[in-house]
Parts: C-alpha cells; sequence; structure tokens
C-alpha cells in the first residue's frame, strides 16, 4: 500500500508517522509547498526510504495529479478550502480520500462526488480529525445503542497543561480556524429543529478530572459536521460546544466585538489591513509553545430510552503530549483519527464506496479498538433509570 499526505505540518505529519508503524505501508509521501525538514519522529523512515518528501503546490492542479499517481490512499491535512478540490482529485486518480474536514458546506459539495466515487470503485471520508471526526463515531454509536434519543451533548478542547495569560490557551491547530469558529454561528437542533446560536454563546462549566478541571464551554460551529442534518426531526437536541480554561470566552467575546476578528479590510494611514490577520500576525508568538505540552478533553453525551428505561451513555476522551515522540495531543487525536481511517479505507472496512462521513460509515468498534492500540484511550460509562 502507498499513501499520499497532503500537508506536511503536524497532523500530517503524526498520521504519516502512524502509515509507517505497520508493514503492510510501502510507502508514505508527504506533499507541501514547503516540505522540509520533516519532523524528528519521521526521521527513521526518510533513512529507509519509505518516507518521501515531496515539494506540491496544492493550487496546482497537474502537480495534484502527478503526486496522486499510483497511491492507496490519499490523506488531506491542508486547510479546509482545498479539501473538495482534493477530493476530486484523488477522486479521478482512483484513490481513497479522507480529509480532517472542518466545513459543513464543503463537505456538502464533496458529496457530488458520490456518483463518480462509486464507479471507481473507492471511497471519500471527509471530517475525520477529532471534531468533527472521532465524536462523530462515538455520537453514533451511542445513538445506535438506544431506541430512542432524546439528546445528544458533545464537549470538546485542545488545551495547554500548563496554561499561561493572557488566554490560557496555546495554539495546537491554525489559529485562522480557531478564530473561524470563534464568529461563525454554530449549527443545533433544538425541538428536533435545525437552528443557529451565535459562537461563544451558552457558556457552561464542565468538570473533568484534575488535568484540566473545571473548564467553560461555548458553542462555536464545525464540529459536528451534517449530523444535524441527519437527525432533524428524529433528535430533540443536538449540540457541540468547545472546551476552554474559565474567562476565554468573556475575553474572546469582547476581541471579537471591538471589531478585531474581522475579515474585512479597513484603511490605517492609507494602509490596507485585515484586522484578523494582524491579530493572528500579534498573537501567534504569544499564544505558541515549542515544548507542544498540550491535552484534549473530550465528552459525548447520548440520552434517551432503551428497553423502557431512561438511558444515558457517555464517551470520554483524555490524551497528553506523548514526550517520546514530541507528537502532542491535538496531533494524535487528529492525525491518528485520519491515518485509521486512510488505513479502514485501504483494508475494505469502509463497506461501500461513495462518499460519506464518519459517523455514516466508519466501523465504531474497530475504530475505537485502534484508537485504543495507539494508547488514545475512549471511557465509555452508561447509566440507566
Amino acid at each position: 500500500m502507498r499513501f499520499l499526505v497532503l500537508g506536511g505540518g503536524i497532523q500530517g505529519s503524526a498520521a504519516a508517522y502512524d502509515l509507517l508503524q505497520h508493514d503492510a505501508v510501502e510507502r508514505v509521501t508527504i506533499a507541501d509547498l514547503n516540505p522540509g525538514p520533516a519532523k524528528p519522529f519521521l526521521a527513521p523512515w526518510l533513512d529507509d526510504g519509505r518516507l518521501v518528501l515531496r515539494q506540491v503546490d496544492a493550487l496546482s492542479e497537474s502537480q495534484v495529479q502527478r503526486v496522486m499517481e499510483g497511491v492507496t490512499g490519499v490523506l488531506c491535512a491542508l486547510p479546509y478550502f482545498f479539501n473538495f478540490a482534493m477530493a476530486r482529485l484523488a477522486v479521478a486518480a482512483g484513490a481513497h480520500y479522507t480529509d480532517l474536514g472542518g466545513n459543513t458546506k464543503i463537505v456538502e459539495r464533496q458529496r457530488t462526488l458520490d456518483g463518480e466515487a462509486r464507479a471507481r470503485p473507492v471511497s471519500v471520508v471527509p471530517d475525520t480529525g477529532l471534531a468533527p471526526g472521532m465524536v462523530n463515531i462515538l455520537a453514533e454509536e451511542g445513538i445506535r445503542r438506544m431506541d430512542a434519543v432524546e439528546a445528544v451533548r458533545i464537549w470538546v478542547g485542545g488545551l495547554p497543561q500548563n496554561p499561561q495569560p493572557p488566554l490560557d490557551y496555546q495554539i495546537v491547530y491554525s489559529l485562522e480556524g480557531v478564530l473561524d469558529y470563534y464568529v461563525t454561528p454554530a449549527l443545533v437542533l433544538r425541538g428536533g429543529r435545525k437552528t443557529t446560536v451565535e459562537a461563544l454563546s451558552g457558556v457552561e462549566t464542565v468538570e473533568f478530572p484534575d488535568p484540566p478541571g473545571a473548564l467553560e464551554a461555548f458553542y462555536t460551529g464545525g464540529g459536528i459536521s451534517t449530523m444535524p442534518d441527519r437527525y432533524e426531526g428524529k433528535v430533540d437536541t443536538m449540540e457541540y460546544k468547545t472546551l476552554r480554561y474559565p474567562g476565554h470566552a468573556r475575553i474572546m467575546r469582547a476581541v471579537r466585538e471591538l471589531g478585531l476578528l474581522s475579515g474585512q479590510e479597513v484603511e490605517l494611514d492609507g494602509v490596507r489591513v485585515v484586522p484578523r490577520q494582524l491579530f493572528v500576525q500579534q498573537a501567534t508568538p504569544v499564544l505558541s509553545n515549542p515544548s507542544g505540552e498540550d491535552l484534549v478533553a473530550a465528552r459525548v453525551r447520548v440520552s434517551g430510552t432503551k428497553d423502557g428505561a431512561s438511558c444515558e451513555t457517555t464517551y470520554e476522551v483524555h490524551d497528553l503530549h506523548d514526550p517520546a515522540t514530541g507528537i502532542t495531543a491535538m496531533a494524535r487525536t487528529t492525525g491518528f483519527s485520519l491515518s485509521i481511517t486512510a488505513l479502514m479505507q485501504a483494508h475494505g472496512q469502509i463497506a461501500e464506496p461513495g462518499v460519506g462521513t464518519p459517523d455514516e460509515v466508519v466501523p465504531p468498534a474497530a475504530y475505537v479498538a485502534e484508537l485504543r492500540r495507539r494508547g488514545v484511550q475512549v471511557h465509555q460509562k452508561q447509566r440507566t433509570t
């Protein structure tokens, strides 16, 4: 098997690292506009030739087509706005495709590739990171265990193990992407119907074992992908909230209301400036942590009825930065989720060709077992009354 990883950042590199643990994987190519140097944890495979770095401009269709030739699967860890084009090219090349997703409108465009993917036949599985991705698979499994579902609630956060002011936050993936979530309304189900709520609203306290302890949660978009569309009229309540240390939402609401997260150009002393770009430039060095000591906390709770009794199933994930490899918790939970999906596609565990989100096509028991083999533990609790 040969795989192509598009994007050589920490998530893509973590996915490549995981693929290379498998003897059946003959070669992994990481394609990036600026491909080198590879992350230190990838060095052994550069030496033995199983890992290849290629300079590729994702805006060049011909370059992407060349690097996709002869691969079993394509894993896309590029910014979300590349996902439709990369999926289209992978299908045309006859390769399975999966990505980290994060933008529901792009997933809807990817669904238009379903007919061609079935004809090839290959599978396209967008949104296979942590959230969306892992939590969707867990939520779907919880839903399947119920006779009737009343509510699905999901909380996810990527956080520093040692929070520092002013935001008690460190960059664990694109800061631009984080800010998108802070300004984009979140899609939820209320009374079984789709509606939107303001990002950074609905603040509540959620308790986790220490670390991280008490966190705050608030609405953000994108985390549950297309699940509200699938379950409209079938589930009364469905919502996703981001987790941060207490006080984060209040600060970021103030920053947003001051216009500092706007993507619209303004003129400053005769120079055109985009406030959000300036914010990202100034905040990035402050919010970066070279040691990478982060954690991921996630909780998925599905409540309803089973065999005539009220039932609640809860899944929890708590993962930490790996000091042995230097791979962050966020990269482990997103990059490994991406690679697990790609391996499932290659081994025929995604049963049908075509386009499907993880909650629709990824077998949950096998997926959770693969996470556990990588040290990412999923804890399940069930309560019946």
